[in-house]
């Protein structure tokens, strides 16, 4: 079944109806100093830790009156829970959103951070001690990765394919926690965003890796399109951009 062309504009029209809302929404907070009573935020497993919770307790602090609710959800179904308004702001990897052009008059998007993946090798590997890595030097290892179809097998095919290497996967892991282990029992090395901790594995050493073709994933908050003004939602984003920073400089100031 396929929308008729009226269908189609009716459509376009109710998405502009919604936007126009958000924002008359958000003027009126904005003229009386007001924010609602119920936050609602939601985002892929890895942002929901280290960014989400941080900005769920600051808003407990800074604002007690408002009920904040976290929802860990893979990023596509976070968009469908904006869209829903089941929550008001999602925090997604753009490249695995699944967002096509007809869908993006329902967004506004504020990029949080590029964040780089680095590699990790078991601990006595022979590169372990190195400050860093070009992906020609591993180009020979034997990979594990996630499986073929995913957005992350994609960024890594990709980043191989630009310096014309083809690597090795010898294993397939879908959570960083599972890849981690896999890596720390000598299985072969891996690649782990800067944003992700290694939550203690001692036989694991992480480098990071240098060079025009590094991988690297792009995170954003977005929002239904008209909200961005809203006091609590600038909040929010302000938050979040800052917490984004300040994760990025301490894992630049670690010791690999």
């Amino acid at each position: 079944m396929r929308l008729t062309a009226a269908g189609r504009q009716l459509v376009r029209g109710a998405d502009t109806l919604v936007a126009d809302w958000e924002l008359l929404r958000a003027s009126a907070f904005n003229a009386d100093d007001q924010v609602p009573g119920h936050l609602g935020m939601g985002g892929f497993s890895t942002a929901a830790a280290h960014l989400l919770a941080p900005l769920a307790q600051h808003l407990r602090v800074e604002r007690p009156a408002v009920e904040v609710e976290l929802v860990e959800a893979h990023p596509e179904h976070c968009l469908n829970l904006l869209v829903a308004e089941r929550i008001d702001l999602a925090v997604i990897v753009s490249t695995q959103a699944g967002l096509r052009s007809d869908d993006d008059s329902k967004f506004e998007q504020v990029t949080l951070l590029n964040d780089p993946l680095d590699v990790i090798v078991p601990k006595d590997h022979p590169l372990a001690g190195r400050s860093h890595l070009h992906l020609e030097e591993l180009a020979g290892e034997q990979w594990i990765t996630d499986a073929e179809g995913s957005v992350y097998r994609a960024l890594f095919t990709a980043a191989f394919a630009a310096i014309g290497q083809m690597p090795r996967i010898a294993h397939q892991a879908k959570e960083w926690e599972t890849m981690s282990a896999f890596v720390g029992a000598g299985l072969g090395v891996g690649l782990l965003p800067r944003l992700a901790v290694l939550n203690g594995l001692e036989g694991v050493s992480r480098v990071r890796l240098a060079g025009a073709n590094h991988p690297t994933r792009r995170i954003v908050a977005a929002v239904r399109r008209g909200s961005m003004e809203a006091p609590l939602i600038r909040e929010s984003l302000e938050f979040l951009q800052e917490e984004a920073a300040r994760i990025l400089r301490v894992r630049l100031a670690e010791g690999g």
